[in-house]
């Protein structure tokens, strides 16, 4: 059998091994002063979206209220609304520093359906470019991101705020 060397996902595994698990987008919502650390790129009154820290590709993020809830159904009509204003407001950052030819948009409700976190509804929205996905995948069924999230975090945290200059002027 083939190994990779991953020392990245040790955190994962060890994390997956905690019992008193804490949501991630709970403690996401809450701590601001830790957006760089949790790589939260927009806020808005009910929602934020934030990195996913185990991308299919590079710049793949989740959008998910800051209310813990679980389904669909449980959104207030204003959450909702705020919601979807967050992936639009993400998606155009994201348009804006990758250039993407695409995207997937999904929601994965419950475990069975393929969610990570099935306890607290998010939405995941994954640019896809032409070409994406190579033989790797197929060959030796691993993924490659192609930057590191801290360097897209400061690309988009750096176009974000300049757009926010621009605008106030």
């Amino acid at each position: 059998m083939k190994k990779i060397w991953a020392p990245w996902r040790i955190r994962y595994v060890q994390k997956a091994k905690q019992k008193n698990k804490k949501c991630i987008f709970c403690l996401s919502s809450k701590n601001k002063k830790e957006d760089k650390k949790l790589f939260v790129i927009i806020r808005n009154k009910y929602s934020f979206s934030l990195l996913n820290i185990y991308p299919y590709n590079n710049g793949h993020f989740m959008a998910c209220p800051i209310r813990h809830l679980k389904q669909l159904e449980e959104l207030r009509k204003e959450e909702a609304l705020d919601l979807f204003d967050v992936i639009k407001r993400t998606k155009k950052l994201i348009n804006k520093v990758l250039k993407p030819d695409g995207y997937n948009i999904g929601i994965n409700l419950g475990r069975i359906s393929g969610a990570g976190i099935d306890n607290h509804l998010h939405i995941h929205v994954v640019p896809r470019w032409q070409g994406d996905t190579n033989f790797m995948p197929v060959a030796t069924n691993t993924k490659v991101i192609s930057q590191s999230l801290k360097c897209l975090y400061n690309k988009l945290t750096n176009a974000h705020k300049k757009r926010h200059r621009k605008k106030r002027k």
